[in-house]
């Protein structure tokens, strides 16, 4: 009965992967509510310890092995948008500057942030977002140019496209510290964030947007990760389920990745603008759940 459950893991992480790579986001924003609301047969699964788990442990375990799994699809997708040559990676370079301390220190950070008022807020910002998105696809096309560029940037994908863009540098530096921040405490990639303000706030094309975004979300989620191995976050206890929700995302990975390919950008923005909203429908509900418990 357990490698049934080990197999549902994989399939989770198929879909996980498949969609987290096509919006370039990593998935977490799927799993974290799986793992949090999904059945607890599964849970006690994936931790052998949980009877013995303090209930204000649990969300740092969950978002520890969370992380974990969007590093494997976000290295996986990255691999095969390269090859697509979708990835800026002078740009994703600089932004990893500022997205990686933002990563360590949102994996330290997360053990002292109160739960429910983080929630409340991320909730109602995520759906904020989610609407502001949604309605700007269907508006005339145009998006905000954010601040004056003062980077140029020319990208030629494998398909002899040529992308011409610029953004402002400190701003793109600025958002991917707090992406990466929010990355580790959340544990869900933070795509779903940086994605939209790439393409509104920088300027980026959204399929370059969705490729290079995947790209420094496998960097921040590696470091993320590895804090909290060493905080231990993550046991050997786990390592069984981590692997086959891992082995499922990299598969995942590779066919949202052939997806892209067939689905316009005005519809990856439509899906991205749903997928926020809906999490942050979900984060909201968790956290009035709690303050009403209080």
């Amino acid at each position: 009965m357990e490698y049934l459950q080990y197999l549902w893991f994989v399939l989770i992480g198929v879909g996980v992967g498949a969609l987290g790579t096509i919006i370039g986001a990593g998935g977490g924003f799927i799993l974290m509510p799986i793992l949090l609301l999904g059945p607890k047969s599964l849970l006690t699964v994936l931790l052998p310890d949980l009877p013995s788990i303090p209930p204000d442990k649990l969300p740092e375990r969950l978002t520890a092995i969370s992380l974990a799994v969007v590093c494997c699809n976000a290295f996986s997708g990255s691999y095969w948008y390269a090859r697509m040559k979708r990835i800026d990676f002078k740009s994703g370079l600089l932004f990893l500057l500022t997205g990686v301390p933002g990563a360590a220190a949102g994996a330290y950070v997360v053990t002292y942030i109160p739960g429910h008022a983080f929630n409340l807020a991320f909730g109602l910002f995520l759906i904020g977002g989610g609407t502001y998105i949604f309605r700007k696809t269907f508006g005339d096309g145009r998006h905000s140019h954010g601040s004056r560029p003062t980077f140029r940037r020319s990208v030629v994908d494998a398909e002899g496209v040529c992308h011409d863009y610029g953004y402002n540098l400190a701003l793109g530096m600025t958002l991917s510290f707090l992406v990466g921040l929010l990355s580790s405490i959340l544990g869900i990639g933070g795509g779903i964030i940086h994605v939209p303000a790439m393409v509104n706030l920088l300027n980026f094309p959204v399929h370059l947007a969705t490729a290079t975004s995947h790209f420094i979300l496998a960097a921040m989620t590696f470091v993320g990760t590895v804090v909290h191995v060493l905080k231990g976050g993550l046991t050997v206890a786990e390592v069984p389920g981590l692997l086959a929700l891992c082995a499922g995302a990299i598969i995942g990975a590779r066919l949202g990745a052939d997806l892209s390919r067939r689905i316009h950008g005005l519809w990856i923005m439509r899906i991205l603008a749903i997928v926020l909203s809906l999490v942050g429908l979900r984060v909201l509900v968790m956290a009035i759940t709690a303050l009403l418990r209080r």
